[in-house]
C-alpha cells in the first residue's frame, strides 16, 4: 500500500493539491493509494488519533510519499511532530520515502527534503534519490490550483514511475 503525507495542517494548502495530484497519478497507474492530511490533527502528543492514523494507514503501506512545503526553509514543524509522536519501529522503519518539496518561492523546498532526508534516515527509513522541488508553484497551476505545466507534470509522472519501480 501507498500512503501519500501532504505535509502541512494549513487549509486549502498548495502542499493538499500537489499530493492530490500524486494520487491521482497513482490512480491512473492502477495503484490505490491513501492521502493523509495533517489539517485539524491533534499532533502535539501521541494520543488516540496518531494511533489511529498509524494503525489505518501508516503502518500497513509500504511506501510513503512525502509532499512538504518550505517553511522558514525546512519543513513544518507538524510534519516533524507527527514522525516524533509516532511508533517509529513500527511505522517508519525500513519502508520507502519519496520526497516532494512545494514552494512559492525559487528553490522548491530543496533544503526542507534535505532536512527531512536526514529525519527519515534517522528512523531507518529508505529515502529514494530522486526528490522533486516544485517551485514557484502558484505558477504552475491554474485558478483552482490545479498543476497545468506540462514540464512539472513530466517530472511528476517520471518520479513516480521510478518510485513504483523502487
Amino acid at each position: 500500500m501507498y500512503s501519500i503525507i501532504s505535509g502541512t495542517n494549513r487549509r486549502g494548502s498548495n502542499t493538499i493539491k500537489v499530493a492530490e495530484k500524486y494520487q491521482e497519478i497513482l490512480k491512473s497507474k492502477g495503484i490505490d493509494s491513501h492521502l493523509i492530511t495533517l489539517e485539524g490533527l491533534d499532533l502535539v502528543e501521541r494520543n488516540d488519533s496518531i494511533r489511529e492514523l498509524e494503525d489505518d494507514y501508516l503502518v500497513p503501506s509500504e511506501k510513503i510519499i512525502f509532499v512538504s512545503p518550505e517553511y522558514n526553509g525546512s519543513i513544518p514543524g507538524v510534519l516533524k511532530t507527527l514522525i516524533d509522536n509516532s511508533d517509529i519501529e513500527k511505522v517508519w522503519k525500513g519502508k520507502k520515502a519519496l520526497l516532494v518539496g512545494v514552494s512559492s518561492g525559487r528553490a522548491g523546498n530543496l533544503r526542507g527534503m534535505e532536512h527531512l532526508t536526514g529525519i527519515l534516515h534517522y528512523v531507518k527509513m529508505i529515502v529514494y534519490h530522486n526528490k522533486l522541488p516544485i517551485s514557484m508553484i502558484g505558477k504552475l497551476t491554474n485558478d483552482q490550483g490545479e498543476i497545468i505545466d506540462e514540464a512539472t507534470l513530466g517530472a511528476i509522472n517520471y518520479q513516480i514511475d521510478e518510485f513504483i519501480d523502487f
